[in-house]
């Protein structure tokens, strides 16, 4: 049975990534686009996007992927379920709510078992750069436990939307032909050729970011350890797409390099190499992880560098990788049996 999906906000930077990743994985059977009023009628891979007002007709789907924002997944994810869709949401809207499981496709796919095809639900996807990490650090959490956690990440403008990028081109045309820089029309400052020492916003009273928080949050609620302590400084650097991230991983229990490097090797989900760059991992649903070696500071701890397509693997590949978990395994009225 072909699955009937919703995909809100499909004109988006991670909405058109989201189409092309259900497309790439033969979920794109029975679509449905949405987005915001004034994008109704663009056309995106022969379909007509539909604007989603109070005219919109909810009912019939299966599944609906979100990616439009937290303030239109707080209005209308709870429509979609109450016209019986499982929503999967890439917001930050409902990531705190203990009531809603956050999910990453290789590291908890069990904290799904609510879901059911008479009790669907929303499902919330973790922000791209903890989604990234968690591939990384969960095999090593499982072996040995984590304690502690030092992150620095280099975040992509794609991670901001279609404006940043934008707005990397326009700088960075102007800086190469030594005409004025325009005004920043994103960021604080400007980001072509340079590096931004704060990545997201800075919530009321708060001298950690919004980004920083996720982080620190959605950490111990993926991993299921609330006890792991994270320092988190996110940073915006001129990258169009791929966030990179140094990890000092400070571990319960000793473990060997080679060991932790064996873990990895065996994890779903994770490519070794030496020295992972956004460029290599544009386009691709890996999460790459290197520079893997002791930290001679600390007798239970090392360091590694982590890259993925913020885009794919951050966003637009784990909620379809949440939907075909759900379609698998029963919990969609569209469900196939297992294994086939």
């Amino acid at each position: 049975m072909t699955p009937r999906i919703a995909v809100v906000g499909a004109t988006g930077a991670v909405g058109t990534v989201m189409l092309a990743c259900l497309a790439e994985r033969g979920l794109d059977g029975d679509l449905t686009l949405f987005a915001t009023p004034r994008s109704a009628g663009r056309v995106l891979g022969g379909r007509t996007v539909r604007g989603l007002d109070e005219a919109a007709d909810l009912s019939g789907f299966d599944l609906a992927l979100f990616s439009a924002g937290a303030a239109t997944s707080r209005d209308w994810a709870p429509r979609f379920v109450a016209a019986g869709a499982t929503v999967i949401d890439n917001s930050s809207a409902f990531r705190r709510d203990p009531a809603v499981p956050l999910v990453v496709a290789e590291v908890n796919p069990h904290a799904l078992s609510g879901i059911g095809p008479d009790t669907p639900g929303i499902v919330a996807n973790p922000n791209c750069s903890t989604m990234q990490l968690m591939v990384a650090l969960a095999p090593i959490h499982r072996a040995v436990g984590i304690e502690r956690l030092i992150v620095s990440t280099y975040q992509s403008v794609s991670g901001t939307g279609v404006a940043a990028l934008s707005a990397l081109d326009a700088e960075a045309a102007a800086a190469l032909a030594g005409a004025p820089l325009p005004a920043p029309a994103v960021y604080p400052d400007h980001i072509a050729f340079n590096v931004i020492g704060a990545a997201g916003s800075f919530p009321d009273g708060d001298d950690h970011t919004d980004e920083e928080r996720k982080m620190i949050f959605e950490t111990g609620k993926i991993l299921e350890d609330d006890s792991i302590a994270v320092a988190v400084t996110c940073v915006r650097v001129p990258v169009r797409v791929g966030h990179s991230e140094s990890v000092n991983v400070q571990t319960r229990e000793p473990i060997a390099i080679d060991d932790v490097r064996a873990l990895l090797a065996a994890a779903p989900g994770v490519v070794l190499e030496n020295v992972p760059s956004p460029l290599r991992a544009e386009g691709r649903d890996e999460v790459f992880v290197g520079r893997l070696r002791d930290d001679a500071s600390h007798p239970r701890a090392f360091q590694m560098f982590v890259v993925a397509d913020n885009l794919r693997k951050g966003a637009a590949t784990n909620a379809v990788q949440i939907a075909e978990a759900l379609i698998r395994s029963g919990r969609t009225r569209c469900a196939v049996p297992a294994g086939s």
